[in-house]
């Protein structure tokens, strides 16, 4: 059997394609799309008195949380004592501090500065541990010694600490006698250091 000729088909019997048929010049507003300020965010007034509730109770909680000073202390005593056959000395200095906070403080570090001869020297508290050596070494260094003040001491609420801090300066006792000045700073957890000076 012979197969039937094939004829191409014509320009009508094409079938339709899925794709859309091209727009026809329309305008096309892509603001309408995304919205404007003025539709999406709320009224002017709205905004601004959410802003000033959130920043009148932000300034509140900055005012009733923020960190206070130790109100009061004072360096009591001075005494410096030459480290044997070195151009150093050892100072002891007796402070007092008190706590005006109805709730404890706790000592979070102890610096002491001076002024000799126009160089400014910074020295940490020492440790107890070092200080029993020191005392034992220099024994005069104890002379006015109180209980030491270290770090992590508590001071309790509405009350008064007074101890000693051992530090050492490379100057000689002459040069440290003949200082411009000297500052104890006590800085407390959580709280704003307290600059004490003689």
């Amino acid at each position: 059997m012979a197969d039937p000729p094939i004829t191409p088909p014509t320009s009508g019997d094409v079938p339709a394609s899925n794709t859309p048929a091209p727009a026809k010049n329309h305008d096309f507003d892509i603001s309408e799309e995304y919205g404007t300020a003025r539709k999406n965010l709320p009224p002017a007034r709205i905004v601004a008195i959410c802003i000033a509730v959130v920043a009148i109770i932000a300034l509140i909680y900055a005012l009733t949380h923020r960190a206070h000073p130790l109100s009061t202390g004072s360096i009591d005593d001075v005494l410096a004592v030459p480290i044997p056959g070195q151009d150093e000395t050892m100072v002891a200095i007796n402070i007092s501090v008190q706590n005006p906070e109805p709730k404890p403080v706790w000592i979070k570090s102890i610096q002491v500065a001076a002024d000799v001869g126009g160089q400014q020297l910074t020295d940490d508290a020492s440790p107890a541990t070092d200080v029993e050596r020191y005392f034992q070494a220099m024994p005069e260094l104890k002379q006015h010694a109180l209980e030491l003040l270290t770090t992590d001491k508590q001071i309790n609420p509405q009350g008064k600490i007074s101890g000693t801090v051992v530090v050492s300066f490379p100057v000689k006792p002459d040069a440290f006698a003949a200082r411009k000045s000297l500052a104890v700073t006590v800085t407390p957890y959580n709280e704003v250091p307290l600059v004490l000076k003689k």
